[in-house]
């Protein structure tokens, strides 16, 4: 007996170290001694062939064995499951004469790790069936494992109960089993009242919960949790540092995970991919060199799981180089590395440079999953790559990954992007499953178009919605102007109990509310935005900036503006465009220096609304100071738009021909608002013959509009030039140009009022214009009226006059009167609106088609300079 122990424990040995030649040995040495007849020595000589990987042998020893007992076959069938023998191992196993319970666990676990749990569960139940054994803590186990990954909560739901009908409830183990399966199944709650049963937690279930919290009540009760665990380990710490990544908590990710190194705690490839992930979501390159540098001290090599966070994070900060480097040092080289690298290259526009790594990808035997396909799809989505990108879509039809959703999704937009709408069509309709991504994509793609009702049809077809859909539905209403039904789409929303707005559904509310009318519901949404919490998330704070800035309401947004604690480039260059937009130009300079001194760096956005403000407001110096350092300091090359801004600053101040010299050496051809700001200019400078050569120009570009020709026309009449004016007049009825009519509106009590010159339709026209003519008398008796202009006779009927009248009436004398008209206000009533403001003791805020103009005691924000 003692001589069988020794061989079976030699066996043992052997099949832990797997080594064959000691195997082949040791079946020798008993076939030698005799002792191979024994089926307890036959049982372990199958076991150890098992564990050696050497499963013929195995099988020849199972063969030979004459009576082969319950575990000879368990053990052959264990054999086969461990080297995913799957369908012999069934075979075996409804070969076998008799069961005991272990044989069920046997088969059952094959299927479990081999990842069939629904055949898991059906053998339970065959288990259950046949009656000669019953189901122990093992087939428990595994039954309920195979439920949670089914995600199968009513059928564990009843395991649960079978378990204490059967007396496993209070089994560690079992509970354990449980624990993750209401887990997996999302039932946290009923998770947390097993987990507060178990006397003695361990880390497994302490760890699952602490997930379970994160995704059932939020990252701060997961974090309460985290704090409470008696002991954590490593998976304790990778996964509350996951969660918080994964949750955008990027401060709080770093924070933690220097916690976790205090503590002794050695960080593995785990942390660290979710370490360098919350890196890049929070834009800090230094920390990640931090990062990186620790991952050089602690390991003599990179793993490809590391190596490819590197990579990842690198691109995206835009360093490609490192990234390159990372990749290069790399001894191997999975997909993951290849598409974060491709994929950094794709996200920073170069585009020839993603198409080669692709190509390489291609040679070196790496196999291209959805991901990499997708990646470069959204490479090819211009004209430019049309042709690679339909001969990508055939390479993903030959590998089988054209129906595979991210691919689908890229096609989708690739092909509308390139504006292929039924090709985008046809890859929609042919894609067996959809997700939300697919449906959103077309939305996008009709939005795109300007076909906001295919959109809309689009919409209201979608089996489900997330945020992200509603958001792109409300950007197409309010991008294309549509701001009533993008606000009505909104409340609906709100009516949803499942979906919640998020800071992109502020910030694109924000670009509905653009006037006066609107303020009191762009008040009302920063309220909302408050409620929900998303004030302080600084795109949203920009948007409210922006907002203020379109209602005149410069120093609200100045306030808002310096509540925001980490100011990013959009939230300066709004603030310097409300300030420009307002005729403060001497503010917005400040704040462009500003900015330049905390290091920021401007763009050319920055540039065009320092150089409006400049422009607004007369600083001659300073406007030609900012165009030329744009380039010299910063590297920006003025587009259209910096030319348009510096050609108006020069014809404000009456330079007209230095403007005209600019606008004949743009190394870019000048379109059509150069030239218009060049004849505005005319317009007040009363230059009739550079009008002509402007208005030349303007009709060799085919531009369409009553604009330019009204302000030949006004060129014209303020010169005294009859025949020129009369010129320009037939020319207008011979091309059926027709003046556009000017109208001004002005809310009072809800409602919105609309005016237009000569105006008789109004109800309270008649005490309008009663008003008006007790003010102008007024004005008259202070002296101060002068106008030279010859189109003084239309004093008192210009629309926005009336609007103002209207305001006196029906506004209390404390309330500021807010006007917005849809052309450019004239000099006469500039002057006139001006000195309203003076003798009503009034402030009176007009927003013509450029800019704001603010009228305080006879004085105008813009100083008479517009």
């Amino acid at each position: 007996m003692d001589y069988s122990q020794n061989f079976s424990e030699a066996m043992k040995i052997c099949g832990k170290q797997r080594s064959i030649l000691n195997a082949k040995k040791l079946h020798g040495h008993l076939i030698s001694t005799g002792f191979i007849s024994s089926v307890f020595l036959q049982n372990h000589l199958l076991n150890m062939y098992s564990n050696c990987g050497l499963i013929g042998d195995s099988s020849r020893v199972f063969d030979e064995i004459e009576n082969p007992n319950v575990f000879s076959w368990n053990t052959m069938i264990n054999g086969l499951s461990d080297l995913s023998f799957i369908e012999k191992a069934r075979k075996l196993f409804e070969e076998m004469p008799h069961r005991d319970c272990v044989s069920w666990n046997t088969i059952m676990s094959c299927y479990f790790q081999h990842g069939k749990a629904e055949e898991t569960i059906k053998v339970f139940f065959l288990m259950l069936n046949d009656c000669s054994c019953y189901p122990d803590l093992y087939s428990f186990s595994y039954v309920i494992k195979a439920c949670g990954s089914l995600r199968m909560l009513k059928l564990g739901l009843q395991l649960h109960c079978l378990v204490e009908k059967f007396a496993f409830g209070k089994d560690p183990f079992i509970q354990v089993s449980i624990l993750d399966m209401y887990v997996k199944c999302g039932a946290v709650d009923i998770a947390d009242n097993v987990f507060q049963r178990i006397q003695n937690p361990s880390l497994f279930c302490w760890n699952n919960m602490v997930y379970g919290y994160s995704k059932a009540f939020g990252v701060g009760r997961a974090i309460e949790l985290f704090e409470k665990m008696p002991e954590r380990d490593i998976v304790s710490w990778n996964t509350v540092i996951s969660i918080l990544s994964q949750h955008g908590f990027g401060v709080k990710t770093l924070s933690m995970f220097m916690e976790m190194c205090a503590h002794g705690c050695e960080p593995n490839s785990v942390t660290y991919a979710s370490v360098l992930s919350s890196c890049a979501s929070i834009r800090d390159v230094q920390w990640g060199r931090h990062i990186h540098a620790r991952i050089i001290r602690s390991k003599p090599s990179l793993d490809v799981y590391v190596g490819s966070s590197l990579i990842d994070m690198y691109a995206k900060f835009g360093h490609l180089k490192t990234a390159k480097r990372v990749f290069g040092n790399l001894a191997e080289r999975n997909t993951v590395s290849w598409t974060s690298l491709i994929g950094g290259f794709a996200q920073f526009g170069f585009a020839e440079e993603a198409l080669e790594l692709f190509n390489q990808m291609r040679k070196v035997a790496v196999a291209s999953d959805q991901f990499t396909v997708a990646t470069i799809l959204g490479v090819c989505s211009s004209r430019e790559y049309t042709c690679f990108g339909t001969q990508l879509h055939a390479h993903s039809i030959k590998i089988g990954l054209d129906y595979a959703v991210p691919v689908s999704n890229a096609l989708v937009t690739m092909y509308f992007k390139c504006d292929s709408i039924q090709m985008a069509n046809h890859v929609f309709r042919h894609m067996p499953l959809r997700d939300i991504i697919s449906w959103t994509a077309m939305i996008s793609a009709y939005s795109h178009k300007g076909d906001i009702e295919s959109a809309r049809e689009y919409f209201n077809k979608m089996p489900e919605r997330n945020v992200i859909t509603w958001n792109s539905m409300l950007a197409a209403y309010i991008q294309h102007g549509h701001w009533e039904e993008g606000l009505k789409l909104y409340k609906v929303m709100l009516l949803q109990d499942i979906v919640m707005p998020d800071w992109v559904t502020f910030s694109t509310l924000f670009g509905a509310c653009n006037d006066f009318a609107s303020l009191r519901l762009g008040n009302q949404i920063i309220a909302q935005a408050v409620k929900n919490g998303f004030d302080s998330d600084v795109s949203v704070a920009n948007g409210i900036v922006t907002m203020y800035s379109k209602c005149g309401q410069f120093e609200n947004a100045r306030r808002v503006f310096d509540s925001i604690v980490y100011k990013d480039l959009v939230s300066w260059n709004a603030m310097i465009t409300s300030y420009a937009l307002n005729g403060q130009g001497k503010s917005a300079v400040q704040i462009f220096e500003n900015m330049l001194t905390l290091g920021v760096i401007p763009d050319y956005i920055s540039y065009m609304a320092l150089l409006s403000g400049c422009s607004h407001s007369g600083l001659i110096s300073e406007g030609k100071y900012y165009f030329d350092s744009m380039t010299k300091n910063h590297g920006i090359s003025p587009s259209s738009e910096h030319y348009t801004c510096i050609v108006d600053l020069l014809g404000r101040a009456g330079f007209l021909e230095e403007a005209k010299k600019i606008v004949e050496e743009m190394p870019i051809q000048p379109d059509s608002a150069v030239w218009v700001a060049l004849l505005s200019a005319c317009c007040t400078h009363g230059d009739s013959k550079l009008a002509e050569f402007a208005v030349k120009h303007l009709q060799e570009l085919d531009v369409d509009g009553s604009g330019s020709y009204v302000l030949l026309a006004n060129v014209y009449a303020e010169t005294g030039d009859l025949n020129g004016l009369m010129k320009v007049r037939a020319m207008m009825r011979d091309r059926g140009i027709r003046k556009n009519p000017g109208c001004s509106w002005i809310e009072v009590g809800n409602t919105v009022h609309v005016f237009t010159a000569d105006d008789a339709s109004h109800p309270q026209i008649n005490a309008v214009h009663r008003m008006l003519e007790e003010v102008v008398k007024k004005i008259d008796d202070t002296g101060k009226y002068v106008n030279n202009n010859s189109s003084s006779r239309y004093r008192g009927c210009h629309s926005e006059k009336l609007a103002v009248a209207f305001g006196l009436i029906n506004l209390p004398p404390w309330m500021p009167i807010h006007v917005m008209k849809n052309l450019r206000i004239c000099s006469d009533c500039h002057i006139v609106i001006k000195l309203i403001s003076l003798v009503t003791a009034r402030e009176l805020v007009v927003r013509d088609a450029n800019r704001f103009h603010h009228f305080r005691n006879g004085a105008c924000s813009c100083g008479d300079y517009w």
